[in-house]
């Protein structure tokens, strides 16, 4: 495994992550079974963003015994109320959401405590004289958290945190499509179609910038959706109309100015092993340049979703998330759905048919998704 220091804060983190997402899908066994692989093979950092409670308890069984060599990046205003996931800043929610976290990873501390999820720039500047940072600067000073971080989508967010003095650790979205969209001050219009730079025409300015601020500044970056949702290991898919394997995708984030982890999300062992193949990678294997300097022109997909989940809370109770990569499953088959897609669909709790058409999933996505538009997509092809 290769190791990387994580900005200023004195960590050394492996250069794959876990990113513990996609483990809200499994059970105890299988949650241990991935983080033990992950442990054998080196990873150090994981990420839990997610406020369900049965996977902070699983990833918290999962670690028991060996707390200490796992960093934790933990996040604070990621809450769970009546069945669904709500990002909040009310703090009579915030805290005791974060005190679950620590309980039920059986920790008494998180190393980064993320400011969970900030991509509108006002909102950032809005939130630095409330009682909600002031909580997170005093979970430092009192050392429940060592490290403050943030998660945000928005390149403009990021140069903010970047240069605020407080902020050591960016979780930002990274990969080489995602480089080419301009940043925006408008969540509505981040990583739409029509503001999709033609051809290959290198990093936007903003984004750049970013990287550049956090590489002089000492703010380390850990990256999600370093593989795009999986769409870039797909010609049909990919915006650039070919495909990159799992290691040129880390290879490139990990080319990238400050950054120092890629949280990879893994639902198996194999994952892992998939991931950490990027450690013993010949500089052939890892060479995404060829390919993108070969690949045709092109435009981004619109409203792809990289199940990232920042569509719920949803009143239905539909978890959005899934229903769209078991949909996306599904269609790849062109219409011989297999039965075990099938019956990971039938299991969920709501369905795409239990769409009410608000649109406040549309409103929260920050990739444009319509999701309207695709619940009923998915129920004409799941039911």
């Amino acid at each position: 495994m290769e190791y990387r220091k994580l900005g200023s804060t004195g960590l050394e983190v492996s250069a794959v992550g876990l990113g513990a997402e996609w483990l809200e899908r499994h059970n105890t066994e299988e949650v241990k079974a991935v983080v033990d692989r992950c442990h054998e093979m080196g990873i150090n950092i994981l990420d839990c963003w997610m406020s369900e409670p049965n996977v902070r308890s699983n990833i918290g069984a999962a670690i028991a015994g060996c707390r200490e060599d796992w960093i934790i990046q933990g996040h604070i205003g990621s809450t769970w109320q009546n069945g669904q996931y709500v990002r909040t800043r009310d703090m009579d929610q915030v805290v005791p959401a974060f005190e679950d976290l620590l309980s039920r990873l059986g920790t008494d501390y998180i190393d980064l405590g993320m400011i969970h999820f900030i991509d509108d720039p006002e909102e950032f500047e809005r939130l630095q004289e409330g009682e909600y940072i002031r909580y997170v600067k005093e979970l430092k000073a009192k050392g429940t958290i060592r490290h403050i971080g943030i998660s945000t989508h928005n390149p403009f967010v990021g140069q903010l945190a970047a240069k605020c003095g407080y902020i050591e650790v960016i979780l930002f979205s990274v990969n080489p499509a995602f480089d080419m969209l301009p940043g925006s001050k408008e969540i509505d219009t981040l990583f739409k179609a029509e503001s999709y730079v033609e051809g290959l025409g290198g990093i936007v300015p903003e984004r750049a910038e970013l990287y550049r601020l956090c590489e002089e500044n000492g703010v380390g970056i850990t990256v999600m959706k370093g593989y795009a949702g999986g769409r870039l290991f797909d010609p049909a898919q990919s915006p650039f109309g070919v495909a990159l394997t799992p290691v040129q995708c880390l290879h490139y984030c990990l080319t990238r100015p400050g950054v120092a982890s890629v949280m990879v999300g893994c639902d198996t062992p194999e994952h892992v092993e998939a991931a950490c193949a990027y450690c013993t990678a010949t500089e052939e294997e890892r060479d995404y340049g060829r390919v993108l300097a070969a690949a045709p022109m092109h435009t981004y997909p619109t409203g792809q979703c990289t199940y990232c989940g920042h569509c719920a809370p949803c009143p239905a109770g539909i978890d959005i998330a899934m229903v769209n990569k078991l949909s996306d499953l599904a269609a790849a088959h062109n219409g011989a759905v297999p039965a075990t897609i099938r019956a990971h669909y039938d299991a969920l709790s709501a369905h795409a048919g239990d769409c009410i058409g608000c649109g406040g999933c549309e409103s929260r996505c920050p990739f444009g998704v319509r999701v309207i538009e695709k619940m009923a997509q998915t129920k004409e092809l799941l039911g």
